[in-house]
Formats: structure tokens, sequence, C-alpha cells
């Protein structure tokens, strides 16, 4: 009976940051993202969490940059309790961003993005590619949609109102254990379940359906063309079934070295974690 309280409760808690999440949107944040500094060296890396999730994400690979580099750490407005903003769109994100780094004058910076992030760190690295020094994308691709369709084409404005309202039509209690019952697919390491299904429980719903929605849309397989700097690539070790697919949609990111994990899922920080600690240290170091 003590743990049915101690649920419901939980519950409750999380459904009243997500009522303030939705009335309460960040009027005086000019960028899409909270930010944290930390580290002291000359160079800069920016972390970019992926879909509803935290910046804390990064803090065990933080560790090994910070006496190197000036780490900026997202976490994107909207996702993980941080205070939402009106008509999130992947591109708006991208711009805040750059204009984050260009108002704060960081020189060249490495970007590295995980899932979402990453998509964004392509972008970046595409439209301005004498902006950045180097970028790391981690589990992510030009165009999640051409996985299924690699004839997918993406539209100007997509229609994102059925996502949105069936995404605000779940009951709390429902789409916390839909976001659990998914985290088998996309994280083997168990102790880290409940902080990654919390980040999305507490995350904006319009922001999430928006996003989601977007980023579905979104195609870089020709904007990638662009870039310049080098790219170290990541991928679960899912993705070695697909290679032939994998290497298609990144044929034309010149710059690429693609490497795949041999365990783990979408979180390759979290289920290979010396692995990847050791492609990150190798490529920024």
């Amino acid at each position: 009976m003590y743990f049915k309280k101690l649920f419901g409760l939980v519950i409750f808690l999380l459904f009243i940051a997500l009522l303030l999440n939705v009335t309460c949107f960040a009027k005086d944040n000019p960028y899409p993202f909270d930010v944290k500094i930390s580290g002291n060296g000359e160079k800069s890396i920016i972390f970019i969490p992926g879909f509803a999730c935290s910046g804390d994400v990064w803090n065990d690979t933080k560790i090994n940059f910070e006496n190197s580099y000036k780490c900026y750490t997202l976490t994107m407005s909207g996702f993980a309790g941080a205070a939402p903003q009106p008509d999130p769109t992947f591109r708006k994100w991208e711009e805040g961003i750059v204009s984050y780094i260009i108002d704060n004058n960081i020189d060249k910076p490495v970007i590295i993005g995980h899932s979402m992030g990453g998509g964004l760190a392509l972008a970046i690295a595409a439209d301005y590619p004498e902006l950045i020094s180097k970028i790391v994308v981690v589990d992510a691709l030009p165009c999640l949609a051409a996985l299924m369709d690699p004839n997918f084409k993406s539209v100007e404005n997509p229609d994102c109102s059925n996502m949105l309202s069936q995404m605000k039509s779940v009951s709390d209690e429902d789409f916390y254990k839909r976001q659990k019952s998914t985290m088998p697919m996309l994280l083997a390491d168990t102790s880290m379940t409940e902080t990654v299904v919390n980040w999305s429980v507490i995350s904006d719903r319009t922001t999430f359906a928006k996003m989601y929605c977007d980023f579905s849309n979104t195609d870089l397989r020709q904007n990638i063309s662009s870039v310049k700097c080098p790219a170290l690539i990541l991928l679960e070790s899912y993705f070695t079934n697909m290679k032939p697919v994998i290497t298609e949609q990144y044929k034309n990111l010149k710059t690429a070295d693609l490497r795949y994990s041999t365990k783990g899922l979408h979180f390759i920080m979290f289920d290979d974690n010396e692995w990847y600690d050791e492609q990150l240290k190798s490529f920024l170091n």
C-alpha cells in the first residue's frame, strides 16, 4: 500500500510539473534552451542532448573534457523540465544555438549531439561550415524517416495536429507506462531507465509532439555535402545490420568517420561507455 501511495504521489507531482511547463513559457530566455557552463579550457564543446532528454545525459562525458575545454551543456526548451517556448521547430532550435555561439563569441566550438541533438549538430555544420571545428554525432541519421522509406520527401509545412492531439489526450499514468515500455528498445543499461523515462514524463507535451513531428520531417541528406569540419559518427550496434543503408544516408558527408558500437542501444554513452569514451578522446585529443 505504501508503494502505491508513493507512486501516486510521484505521478501527481509530475503532473503538476507538466502543467507548469505548459503554462509558463520561458519569456525572458532569448534562446530555445537552458545552458550550464563548466570547465576551464581555452577550447569549447557544446553538448546537445537528444529528444526529451536533459543535459544531464552528458554528465559522465563532460568529466573527461572539463580540464581541457569549456563545456556548454544544453537542455532544449520544453524538455526534461526546462520551460517551453511557443512554436518550437527544428530550424528555430538550430538558429538559436548558432545565435548563442555568435553572441557569446565562442570560437570554433566542437559540437557533440545525441539523437535529435546529433541532427542539430549536422544541420549547424552544414549551414554554418565556418562556425565550428568538429562535430560528434551520437546515434543519429541525416533522415530518420528514410530508414523506412528511402524515397522520403520532406514537406514544407507538416501537419502535426493529429500527433499533438493524441499526445495531449494520453493520461499521465499511461504516458509514463508507454515511455517505460519503449526503453528496452533504446537503453540496455536498466539502472538509467527511470531517469530517462522521467525526463520525458516531465517534458512539455506540446513541445514533445511538435518536435517529434518536425524532426520526422527533417531531411539533411543533401545539406550535409556543405560540411567541412571533421565529423565522428558513433552508431549503436543494431545499425551494423544496416550498414549499406547508413552509408547511403551519409554518402554526402565527405568528412564522416562512421564507427559502430559492438554492444548496447541508442544511449551509447550509457550502454557502451568505455568504447564511447575511447572514441571521443581519440577524436578530440
